[in-house]
């Protein structure tokens, strides 16, 4: 029998579809994209947060220095070029002319320095800081030149300049105390219109964007609907043209439904049945390890996540460092008991798994992974909560047993490891090896010396087993098939808009 406490989900899902699509076609038929996101952001800003949801939203909105182009390979953006010392230490950014942001003010060097000063702004307290903290000075010579002196040679710099995280704000907007979380001003394609909470957020073209005829788009909508089968409905009935979650019950049905289209590839996440390593009973590496043995990983991925590869380590299959060392602790209930009694395991305590409600499939995994454990001794209640909650609670406060989620792919390996690494990390997982060798990695250039050191972390990780890595899930991603030329970055997992068109119906 399956436990729940708190945030049982409502048995009201015929209005929920009835209002929910109701509210996507309201009036005339929208001109512009209309596209569903599980869940409300945590934030606009996107110096204050680590959520790939936000990410999606924000990327139409925000421009970076740099970033990933369609192949993955991380080009200018908002700098028109660049140039790095041999030495690495010095890099120098020369900015494209003649943009502006979403107010109307040009943008130019003094925004990129105020943009890194407040990413590093311990009273901010970016949970990006880390990334930014190798900067010893930031100049800007010049109101099309910045100059980024670092304190060491840091490889993952590019990828950071290149993420979410490292987009540029408006100096004099930084410099008022604006509120970007929920009046977000950027130099990106789309400009902000409103934000409904639990409803939608409303973007217009930005008329006056640096990529000459982009975007395409005259309008852009993010419907926040969190039920799987609200957004499938959507799509079918024609009122949703992208959604970002085709569950495996309806994904044979979606994909032979005429005026739609399934994209499928592996994507960059790592399922994770997360574990706080500070807690009783799995601050015990046995019952950790027991923990591993009694999950069936293939069958997760196939059931919760409609298919994917499973994992042995914390790097997504598909990166070319995944080094895929063989499994320590592959599916084994009886070696599962073992290890328990062998931990002295009498079931005194009663863990919980916190899953995000608004996510069905890791709702669907923490079903399942309480029935595996449950079947090798491992008692546990589940617990829903909302992806708000998720964030402030799991996520940044460390406040849990056990729970679920899907790391997002990084541009570069460092950026996935320091989530287990750096101090204070939600799992409460502390290896000096591990934190020497991927401090090592920074320092290093040349790929190949990398990936032999990103090699040695994986091992460890496999072994110590700071968590459950279950695999890289297949995403399935519903389209209409009059929008064309849809995208997502490479590894980040976000919307790149500026390319889609949409035919004539």
């Amino acid at each position: 029998m399956r436990k729940y406490i708190n945030g049982l989900r409502a048995l009201v899902f015929l209005s929920i579809v009835a209002a929910v699509l109701s509210a996507c076609t309201a009036g005339t038929p929208d001109p512009g994209l209309r596209v569903a996101v599980s869940g409300n952001p945590n934030t606009l800003d996107p110096h204050a947060t680590s959520g790939t949801l936000t990410f999606q939203v924000t990327r139409s909105l925000y421009d970076t220095l740099l970033e990933p182009n369609r192949e993955g390979i991380i080009v200018p953006a908002l700098a028109e070029s660049y140039e790095v010392s041999e030495d690495g230490l010095q890099w120098q950014f020369f900015l494209r002319e003649g943009v502006v942001f979403h107010d109307g003010s040009a943008f130019s060097s003094a925004d990129v320095v105020a943009s890194l000063e407040r990413l590093l702004d311990p009273v901010f307290a970016s949970p990006k800081a880390d990334e930014f903290r190798v900067i010893q000075d930031i100049s800007a010579p010049d109101e099309l030149t910045v100059v980024i002196t670092l304190r060491e040679p840091y490889a993952p710099f590019a990828a950071s300049l290149a993420s979410g995280w490292g987009a540029i704000l408006p100096a004099h907007h930084i410099a008022d105390g604006h509120n970007f979380a929920t009046r977000p001003i950027g130099t990106g394609p789309f400009e902000f219109i409103e934000w409904v909470s639990d409803s939608h957020i409303s973007m217009t073209r930005n008329d006056n964007y640096w990529m000459p005829g982009r975007p395409a788009l005259e309008e852009l909508r993010f419907n926040i609907i969190t039920e799987m089968p609200v957004q499938e409905q959507g799509l079918l009935t024609g009122r949703l043209d992208v959604i970002d979650m085709v569950g495996e019950t309806n994904l044979s049905r979606i994909q032979a439904a005429p005026g739609v289209d399934v994209r499928t590839e592996l994507s960059s996440l790592v399922m994770v049945l997360s574990i706080n390593n500070s807690r009783e009973p799995f601050n015990d590496p046995l019952v950790r390890r027991a923990a591993t043995h009694a999950i069936n990983k293939q069958a997760v991925l196939d059931i919760a996540y409609a298919g994917g590869h499973p994992i042995t380590t914390f790097m997504d299959y598909g990166d070319p460092f995944y080094a895929g060392p063989e499994e320590p602790y592959p599916y084994d209930p009886a070696r599962a008991r073992e290890l328990l009694e062998e931990a002295g395991y009498t079931g005194e305590f009663t863990p919980i798994i916190a899953a995000p409600q608004n996510y069905e499939p890791h709702v669907k995994a923490a079903e399942m992974y309480q029935e595996m454990l449950g079947d090798v001794g491992i008692e546990v209640e589940l617990q829903l909560v909302e992806w708000s909650t998720w964030l402030s609670d799991v996520f940044f406060g460390g406040n849990f047993d056990l729970t679920v989620i899907g790391h997002t792919g990084k541009l570069d390996p460092d950026a996935r490891f320091s989530e287990y690494v750096e101090e204070g990390n939600y799992v409460s997982y502390h290896s000096p090896e591990v934190r020497a060798l991927t401090a090592a990695g920074r320092r290093v250039a040349e790929p190949e010396e990398r990936a032999k050191i990103y090699a040695e972390v994986q091992e460890i990780l496999a072994r110590d087993v700071p968590g459950v890595f279950i695999g890289s899930s297949y995403r399935h991603i519903g389209i209409a098939d009059r929008v064309q030329g849809f995208h997502m970055d490479a590894k980040l997992d976000t919307y790149d808009f500026r390319w889609v068109e949409l035919e004539s119906e």
